[in-house]
């Protein structure tokens, strides 16, 4: 069996943080923090967990790190799994694992059901304090990298003939949904969450959507429900119906997450009425846009609105409903709420430039926070060739000013040589 020793609680928290933070999307240390951790790991856990690698790694990894059997590496980390504090992912191999981050991850997975065995409502309460009350982890999650953890779907149900013509499927939900291997359906851990602490609103609660892998480790570990496109398809519409917004994540293939977002509990919204024209999730490739001769300034759209950015304004006498074009992301909500069609959706002039995956978008938040060396040079994964090549990869598709940041980051003879070919060809 394996014991801990010379460490103390707060030692195994602390380690635990740190390894947190070595992946771009981290989580600030701070005392309510270190109490999350608490409730979701044991000491034990939390020792164990710090020593992992931040890349997918397999039983033989885990044993080796750990000194144990592989057997008895299994048995630790099928009971981390089964907490979703680890996820399970199945290949031609077998079985692999990952440590989520934070957000999305292991911080929502534990609110996605109902459970018995931690104390939901301390530690809804814990992170309630932590992301609406203290700033940091928000400000770290949603404004510490330009490219940003997630991104909004548009509303399909109010494009126009024009718009269908130009969005491409990636930007689709439906094309999200219609291509997963896997789906999910869970708990919002947002609306969960501010249950607890008496400020949930009425919006759906059985809605968050996870996609493919990470949907079939959610759902054999029981914080998911499996079901088919057919099903998804009809809670988006039901989210399109309570003027939800489809924050996802900001990659172009292997989507995972898809969270149907109400602008009261959902932290991503509500950052975006504080922080103003900071988005916090990358935008549409749409904005609206009103025909002011035939609106009526009624104010639907106003109080459809999940983040503020429609008011009413009076210029030389005339009042009108002005859209804040830097604030919006772009949803649809507006559009889907005026009954006199006088707000239409039309593309924004900038180009909305989208991950092409996972490790292209980790590799960019890592450039960005300063932290490719983590990616890299991780002394715990024992790095496949695989794993390595696939992050090289990214690295040389990036544009030239972030190659040269990467370079510079990781000072590497080796990453010097293979960007200096790069730059000839």
């Amino acid at each position: 069996m394996i014991t801990i020793s010379h460490i103390n609680a707060k030692n195994a928290y602390k380690s635990l943080e740190e390894r947190i933070n070595k992946f771009p999307q981290g989580a600030p240390p701070s005392e309510t923090l270190y109490k999350i951790l608490n409730v979701l790991f044991t000491e034990k856990e939390a020792s164990l967990v710090a020593q992992l690698p931040i890349k997918p790694f397999r039983v033989k990894t885990a044993a080796k790190i750990w000194s144990v059997s592989e057997s008895e590496a299994y048995k630790i980390l099928d009971n981390l799994a089964k907490k979703a504090l680890l996820l399970d992912i199945e290949d031609k191999k077998g079985k692999k694992y990952i440590m989520p981050p934070p957000m999305a991850g292991f911080f929502e997975f534990a609110m996605m059901r109902t459970r018995q065995d931690i104390d939901q409502k301390l530690l809804a309460e814990l992170y309630y304090q932590y992301m609406n009350v203290e700033e940091d982890f928000i400000k770290d999650l949603f404004y510490s990298t330009e490219t940003k953890l997630g991104r909004t779907f548009v509303q399909e149900e109010v494009l126009t003939n024009d718009d269908e013509v130009t969005i491409l499927d990636y930007e689709r939900a439906t094309h999200i949904i219609e291509e997963a291997s896997h789906i999910g359906i869970s708990m919002c851990y947002c609306r969960h969450r501010m249950e607890h602490v008496g400020k949930a609103c009425d919006a759906p609660m059985d809605i968050c959507m996870t996609f493919n892998n990470v949907a079939n480790s959610l759902i054999n570990n029981k914080f998911a429900r499996r079901v088919d496109a057919s099903e998804c398809k009809e809670l988006l519409h039901q989210a399109y119906e309570n003027n939800l917004v489809q924050c996802g994540e900001n990659v172009r293939d292997g989507v995972t997450f898809i969270c149907n977002c109400c602008g009261c509990c959902c932290e991503a919204l509500v950052a975006a009425k504080r922080f103003g024209n900071l988005h916090p999730v990358q935008t549409t490739s749409f904005i609206p846009n009103i025909k002011h001769e035939s609106c009526v300034n009624c104010g639907k759209c106003i109080k459809a609105c999940p983040i503020d950015a429609i008011s009413k304004v009076k210029e030389n006498d005339k009042t009108y409903i002005k859209i804040d074009e830097d604030r919006c992301l772009g949803c649809g909500v507006c559009v889907r709420n005026c009954f006199k069609n006088s707000i239409m959706l039309r593309k924004r002039s900038e180009k909305i430039i989208t991950p092409a995956n996972s490790v292209h978008r980790s590799v960019l938040m890592a450039i960005e926070k300063g932290q490719l060396q983590n990616l890299i040079f991780d002394n715990g994964a024992l790095t496949s060739h695989r794993a390595m090549g696939a992050i090289l990869s990214a690295i040389l598709d990036l544009e030239p000013s972030k190659r040269m940041l990467a370079n510079e980051q990781l000072k590497s003879t080796y990453l010097d040589k293979l960007l200096s070919v790069k730059i000839r060809h």
